[in-house]
């Protein structure tokens, strides 16, 4: 074997470990939370790579909670509400960003990508203000309020750039047949979106579901708040104990709708790509 050769060999070897690498640092976390997840509370601080006795009680404890219960049913109200909302202001917003010409679109554009910019915490207290004066305080109402305020922003931004790449004959072929602007956007332009809304969707109750600030913020009773707050609510057997195993059952429960969420829309993503160019 040539100097050539080996250096070759060892470009190769070293980039496989590198990758190696960063797998095991990416996934270890995870596996560490379903491993703990599966330990008894006694068992925790012990080393050891696989818990010599799983048990499942952690998830019998966390889901013989109602308040619980009741929080992932909020996180679901709260998230595909949100998407719902964020989606069809998205793509009405779109159109008339991507496909209307007027005087300061420029400058729209730059608000809305300047408005999704600025931190939760500068805006906190005035959203308190204004969902309190539109008595939305403790209602899933509030939360629904101030993500669709965080996640519309670069919705319109990501479905804007998108819509301006549809072909223009399209539209114009729309509007020769009588469509109006509302049939050319569901008719012909929302069946080539999908990609898009997709992506965007997908981001958006992503963020909804794991915000914490606001949900901690503007509710106040266990039938309001949604899983993140929840989670952070898990009280031990005392005011000294932090009830580790049971907080890890819970987040490995709230990130699996997660994880199928994602295989689901990555395929659909993928497949109307392909359809996409295979069309021409």
């Amino acid at each position: 074997m040539t100097s050539r050769q080996l250096s070759k060999l060892a470009a190769r070897v070293g980039f496989w470990l590198l990758v190696t690498l960063i797998v095991v640092i990416a996934v270890f976390p995870f596996y560490y939370a379903i491993k703990t997840s599966f330990t008894p509370s006694g068992d925790l601080f012990r080393v050891e790579l696989w818990p010599t006795r799983a048990t499942l009680a952690n998830y019998v404890q966390i889901f013989s909670q109602r308040s619980f219960l009741q929080a992932i049913f909020n996180s679901i109200l709260v998230a595909t509400s949100v998407v719902f909302i964020a989606l069809l202001l998205g793509i009405t917003a779109s159109y008339a960003l991507g496909r209307v010409r007027f005087r300061g679109r420029t400058s729209v554009l730059l608000i809305i990508l300047g408005v999704s910019m600025f931190p939760q915490v500068a805006v906190l207290s005035g959203l308190f203000e204004v969902i309190r004066a539109l008595n939305l305080y403790n209602n899933p109402g509030g939360l629904i309020l101030s993500y669709t305020i965080f996640t519309l922003p670069f919705t319109v931004w990501v479905l804007t750039t998108f819509m301006r790449q549809l072909p223009l004959e399209l539209e114009e072929a729309a509007i020769m047949d009588g469509a109006t602007p509302w049939v050319t956007i569901t008719k012909v332009f929302l069946p080539l979106m999908w990609p898009a809304m997709a992506t965007t969707g997908l981001l958006a109750f992503i963020a909804a579901w794991n915000e914490f600030l606001f949900a901690l913020t503007f509710t106040l009773t266990d039938s309001q708040r949604t899983v993140p707050v929840a989670i952070a609510l898990l009280s031990g057997g005392s005011a000294y104990e932090l009830p580790w195993a049971p907080i890890m059952a819970a987040s490995v429960v709230v990130t699996v709708p997660l994880v199928v969420l994602v295989i689901i829309f990555q395929r659909r993503i993928v497949s109307g790509l392909t359809a996409g160019a295979v069309k021409g």
